[in-house]
C-alpha cells in the first residue's frame, strides 16, 4: 500500500509538473505572440488603414505590371497590324508560365513570411525570404534557356500559325533575354510588400512600365524596327524593374537576411510552395486554357467567315484586356496579405474577417465598372489596339460582350484564392485556383464549339464563371464562420 501510494503520489507530482511547465511555455508563446501583435501595425492599426496602404500600392504594381503586354500590344497593333497582335498572343503563354513561376515562389515565400513574423519567428520568417529570393534567380534563368533552347516548338504548341510565326519568333526571342528580370520584380515585390514597404514596390513595377510605355513608340515608329522594337522595349523596362528590387534587399530591406540564408533550404521550398501553389496553378490554369483555346480557334476558325487568323488576334486582345480587370482584384488581394496572414498567425480573427469583407465589397465595385464598358464601349476597346476588317471588330465586339458577360462576379474568385493562401489553407487555395479555368471552362471550349462551332468558345464563359463563383461563396463563408466560431475560445 505504501508503495502504491508513493507510486500514485509521484505520478500526480510529475503531471502537476509538466502541466505548470506547459501551462508556464504556453503563457510565454501567447504573451510572446500579443507582444509581436502589439509592436507591428498589421497587428493594431485600422483596416481600413491598412487596406489603403497595401491594397493601393499593390492595385497599382498589378495592372502596370499586365500593361507591359498592352502596351506592347497596343504599339504593336498599330505599327504592325493584326498578324502583330497575332504573333503577342501566340507567345503570352511564356509570360503566363513565368509569372506562375514567380507568383509560387514570391507568394508562397511572402505568405510564410507574414504567418511566421505573426506568430513571433523571425529568424524561420528571414530563412523562408531569402530562399525565395535565390529561388527566384535560378528559375528565371531556367526559363529563359529553356525558352530560347525550344523556341519553334513551343510556339506551334502554342497556336502558332505560318502567317504569324515570323512575327511570334522576332517578338519571343528578345523577351525570353527579359524573363529573369521579370520573374524576379514580380516575385520580389511580394516580398517587399510583406517586408511592409509597399510604396517601393509600387515604383519598381511603375518604373519598369513607364520606361516600356516610351521606349515602345520610339523603338517601333521612330526607328522602324517593329515587333522587335515592342520586345525590346519590354526588356528594357523589365531589367530597370529587376535591378530596382535587388537594390532593395541589397540596402533598404527592414527584415535581416545574412548570406547564408540565401542558400536553398528543402524543408524551406516546401512551406514555399504549398502557399504558393494555388495562385502557381491559377497561371498554368489560364495557360493551358489559353494553349488550348488559341488551336481550337485555328481549327474551328478555319471553318468559319472569320478564317484562322482573326479570332486568334482577337482573342489575344481580350485576354489581356481581361487581364488588366483581374490584375487589379488580384493587387486587391496581394495588399490584404500581409493584414490577412500576420492577423491569422496571431489569432486575431476579427481583422481577418474584416479585411476580408472589405476586400469582397471592393472587387465587386471595381468588377461592375469593368462589366459597364465591355457591354457598353466593345468596338472602343478594341479599336485601340488597331485597325482591322469589318469582320475583325464583328468577331472581338461579340466575343467581348458574351464571353465577359459575368465580369461583374468575376472578382470575388481570384481574390478569395488569395485570401485562403494568406492564412495558411493550401488546398482550399489550389482548389479555388483551379476550378474556373480548368474543371469548368476547359471542358466548355472542347464541348461547345462540337455544337455550336466557333461561337461555342463565347457561351462557355459566363457559364464557367458563374459555377466558380457559386463555389468560392461557398467555400469564403464556411472558412468565415469557422474564424467567428474560434474567437469564443479565445
Amino acid at each position: 500500500l505504501i508503495n502504491t501510494f508513493c507510486s500514485v503520489s509521484w505520478i500526480f507530482s510529475e503531471t502537476g509538473r509538466h502541466l505548470i511547465s506547459f501551462t508556464y511555455r504556453k503563457g510565454l508563446s501567447i504573451l510572446e505572440n500579443n507582444n509581436t501583435a502589439v509592436q507591428n501595425p498589421l497587428g493594431t492599426a485600422p483596416v481600413g488603414k491598412l487596406i489603403a496602404k497595401f491594397a493601393i500600392p499593390a492595385i497599382i504594381s498589378m495592372p502596370v505590371s499586365a500593361l507591359y503586354n498592352i502596351v506592347d500590344q497596343i504599339f504593336i497593333g498599330q505599327g504592325v497590324g493584326m498578324l502583330g497582335n497575332a504573333a503577342t498572343n501566340v507567345a503570352f503563354p511564356v509570360t503566363i508560365f513565368s509569372t506562375a513561376t514567380a507568383l509560387l515562389l514570391g507568394i508562397g515565400s511572402a505568405s510564410n513570411y507574414n504567418l511566421e513574423t505573426g506568430a513571433g519567428h523571425e529568424e524561420r520568417a528571414s530563412g523562408i525570404a531569402g530562399t525565395g529570393l535565390s529561388m527566384l534567380v535560378i528559375c528565371g534563368a531556367g526559363l529563359c534557356a529553356v525558352v530560347l533552347l525550344f523556341l519553334n516548338p513551343l510556339l506551334h504548341l502554342f497556336g502558332g500559325t505560318p502567317e504569324v510565326m515570323p512575327y511570334a519568333q522576332d517578338y519571343l526571342s528578345i523577351t525570353a533575354v527579359g524573363l529573369p528580370f521579370f520573374v524576379l520584380t514580380t516575385g520580389g515585390n511580394h516580398l517587399i510588400r510583406a517586408d511592409r514597404s509597399p510604396t517601393y514596390s509600387m515604383v519598381c513595377m511603375l518604373t519598369g512600365a513607364i520606361i516600356n510605355t516610351i521606349l515602345d513608340p520610339l523603338f517601333i515608329f521612330v526607328f522602324g524596327w517593329g515587333i522587335k522594337g515592342g520586345a525590346w522595349a519590354t526588356v528594357i523596362g523589365q531589367a530597370v524593374s529587376g535591378v530596382l528590387v535587388i537594390i532593395y534587399f541589397a540596402k533598404f530591406r527592414k527584415m535581416r537576411l545574412t548570406s547564408h540564408m540565401f542558400r536553398p533550404r528543402m524543408e524551406y521550398l516546401k512551406m514555399i510552395a504549398s502557399l504558393g501553389m494555388a495562385s502557381c496553378m491559377n497561371q498554368i490554369a489560364i495557360a493551358i486554357v489559353q494553349i488550348s483555346m488559341n488551336n481550337i480557334l485555328r481549327h474551328y476558325g478555319a471553318d468559319s467567315v472569320y478564317g484562322t487568323d482573326i479570332p486568334i488576334a482577337c482573342v489575344g486582345i481580350i485576354s489581356k484586356v481581361n487581364q488588366v480587370f483581374l490584375s487589379i482584384c488580384i493587387g486587391i488581394s496581394q495588399g490584404c496579405q500581409p493584414i490577412w496572414g500576420f492577423n491569422y498567425g496571431a489569432s486575431r480573427y476579427d481583422r481577418v474577417r474584416k479585411t476580408y469583407r472589405c476586400s469582397v465589397t471592393a472587387c465587386t465595385v471595381i468588377a461592375t465598372v469593368f462589366f459597364v464598358c465591355f457591354q457598353l464601349f466593345p468596338h472602343q476597346i478594341v479599336g485601340l489596339f488597331g485597325t482591322g476588317s469589318e469582320l475583325y471588330f464583328q468577331f472581338a465586339e461579340r466575343y467581348l460582350k458574351i464571353f465577359m458577360l459575368l465580369t461583374f462576379a468575376n472578382g470575388i474568385q481570384p481574390m478569395s484564392a488569395g485570401f485562403f493562401t494568406s492564412i495558411g489553407k493550401a488546398k482550399l487555395g489550389v482548389i479555388m485556383s483551379l476550378t474556373r479555368q480548368l474543371v469548368f471552362l476547359l471542358p466548355l471550349i472542347v464541348i461547345f464549339p462540337l455544337f455550336m462551332g466557333i461561337d461555342g468558345v463565347m457561351y462557355a464563359g459566363p457559364i464557367a464563371d458563374t459555377a466558380a463563383f457559386i463555389l468560392a461563396v461557398v467555400f469564403a463563408q464556411r472558412e468565415l464562420n469557422k474564424m467567428k466560431n474560434a474567437e469564443k475560445f479565445l
